[in-house]
């Protein structure tokens, strides 16, 4: 699939013609953020990587302006590989979703949600079972979209040479199912829910309470 339209924005998937576009559009994000430290642009060669068959990338357009993008990366497997992280044997099974970035002048109108469903009619859930992706503890906009669409923190641990990281995941090809009993633990709790993790806790949501965000962990159900 390719063109369409997210409320009156043009769709198009994105190729290596793109790149100036896309830097400009990052670094519009970043020059926006309190905190720049929680958004990692991707540079123009991992840009290229992408967009060259190791993943797929769309992006929306007001007009001619390249307001939004969503990214899904077919990683190199190596040592830092999150199957790893998460304990998944089908390691070349992992897509990981990517970079997401929308305007600031665009925000608040859902198009991140919007572009995560539509970008992953792209994928062959016969080639990729298993999606994963990383995210700076409080970086609250990224842990509630990955949270939205079902996604789950598999670990939490220090990535890309010593950053916090919660690793996050989602079978594509089967329906996870929790049990009731959960366990609630501060965000600023690294160390908890570490050990809540090894105890075989995943973290299935977030909320905050007066200044305070907690992550609502819970175990599998078993299967039928």
């Amino acid at each position: 699939m390719c063109g369409g339209t997210i409320m009156r924005y043009d769709i198009q998937k994105l190729d290596v013609s793109h790149i100036g576009q896309l830097i400009v559009l990052q670094q519009q994000v970043v020059a926006a953020l309190e905190d720049p430290a929680i958004l990692q642009p991707l540079d123009e060669e991992e840009l290229r990587y992408i967009l060259e068959g190791n993943g797929v990338m769309i992006g929306l357009f007001d007009v001619d302006k390249m307001i939004a993008f969503r990214a899904l990366l077919e990683p190199p497997i190596d040592d830092e590989h999150l199957a790893y992280d998460i304990s998944y044997p089908h390691v070349d099974k992992v897509i990981y979703q990517e970079i997401s970035n929308v305007h600031p002048a665009y925000r608040g109108q859902n198009l991140q949600q919007q572009m995560a469903t539509l970008i992953m009619e792209y994928v062959d859930t016969t080639k990729h079972t298993m999606m994963c992706a990383t995210v700076m503890p409080f970086n609250i906009a990224s842990l509630k979209d990955k949270f939205a669409q079902g996604m789950y923190v598999a670990a939490l641990k220090l990535k890309y040479g010593g950053k916090l990281r919660y690793v996050f995941a989602k079978s594509l090809v089967e329906q996870e199912q929790w049990q009731q009993e959960d366990r609630i633990i501060d965000m600023a709790q690294t160390a908890e829910q570490q050990q809540a993790l090894r105890e075989g806790y995943l973290g299935v949501a977030m909320y905050q309470q007066l200044d305070k965000w907690y992550v609502v962990y819970q175990k599998r159900a078993a299967k039928n």
